[in-house]
């Protein structure tokens, strides 16, 4: 059986927030950069999961312009990955899940690495992560160069 997972893609002021996940060896991509989200429960929809997941793992309710931005399946889980604007400022969240977060630059993700201030070094995005991201960038090019304050309309 196939894992699938629900993430999301959550931007303000043309960065992107990241989760530095935990370094264990145990899970998928352990001291990398990745998106916030986690594992669809049974019965659940991956809509109602991204909002579970990231309401658990930094204490954030998705504006209800969410949306749906593609699923990439690949050997290790299917992702379904969502986006949604980042409408309060980081100290406002609380990291409940990963060693560290942080608002991510478009440079950072091309370059596919970033600093952490609790890791106090510089750690790789996990590849898919990364992928999704630059996927996401430039499907929405204007978003980053200061054109559109909000993508929904």
């Amino acid at each position: 059986m196939t894992t699938e997972v629900a993430i999301a893609i959550l931007y303000q002021k043309g960065k992107f927030l990241m989760q530095l996940r935990d370094n264990n060896p145990d899970i998928a991509y352990p001291g990398h950069w990745g998106l916030f989200g986690g594992h669809i429960e049974l019965g659940e929809t991956p809509e109602v999961a991204v909002q579970r997941e990231i309401l658990e793992e930094i204490g954030y309710t998705l504006p209800s312009t969410f949306s749906k931005f593609g699923c990439y399946p690949d050997e290790r889980a299917v992702r379904h990955v969502f986006w949604a604007p980042l409408t309060v400022e980081l100290n406002q969240l609380v990291l409940n899940e990963g060693w560290d977060m942080s608002l991510i630059t478009p440079e950072d993700i091309r370059l596919g690495v970033s600093y952490s201030a609790v890791s106090t070094d510089v750690r790789p995005l996990g590849s898919v992560h990364q992928r999704i991201l630059l996927d996401f960038m430039e499907r929405h090019d204007k978003l980053f160069h200061g054109s559109i304050v909000h993508l929904h309309s």
